[in-house]
């Protein structure tokens, strides 16, 4: 068996990577559902419903929990890095996009450009922010069931 092959037998590594992807295809099917439009951006971008940053940190966890046990350093890491990558994702990554928000209603006011004296070398006010790069706490709460599931799935057959 090589590298490879390993690699894709070990639930550590499977487990996040399908959680990612799964949430991110559930992401896609939900904003489809919702909006009745199909945005490229969705497939892999961030932000939306589930959060992918937790499905991914919470099946890394809950995967090292099941191979490792709770007392092994690799869970105690694997924690610790999905709480920090969580909170990320409910707070600084959630203010980034509301700020986005804000600041792209302001770009587009007609006024605001007339006062700042465009000229043809500025080209800020065609920038267009991101506004879907954070998450709500229920979208990081479903990321994470979701992740635990997945692992809980991925370490059956160990």
């Amino acid at each position: 068996m090589n590298e490879f092959q390993i690699a894709l037998h070990n639930p550590i590594l499977v487990a996040p990577v399908a959680g990612w992807c799964i949430a991110q295809v559930l992401k896609v099917l939900i904003h489809l559902c919702i909006t009745r439009q199909w945005n490229w951006e969705r497939v892999v971008g961030g932000g939306g419903m589930p959060s992918s940053h937790s499905a991914t940190v919470g099946a890394l966890a809950t995967a090292t929990l099941l191979i490792k046990g709770a007392g092994s350093f690799e869970f105690a890491m694997a924690t610790v890095f999905a709480i920090i990558v969580m909170y990320d994702a409910m707070n600084v990554r959630l203010e980034t996009g509301k700020q986005g928000a804000i600041l792209n209603i302001l770009i587009k006011n007609e006024e605001i450009k007339a006062r700042l004296g465009e000229t043809s070398k500025d080209k800020w006010t065609e920038t267009v922010l991101k506004e879907y790069v954070g998450h709500t706490p229920i979208q990081v709460l479903v990321g994470l069931i979701l992740g635990i599931i997945i692992a809980v799935v991925a370490c059956q057959n160990l």
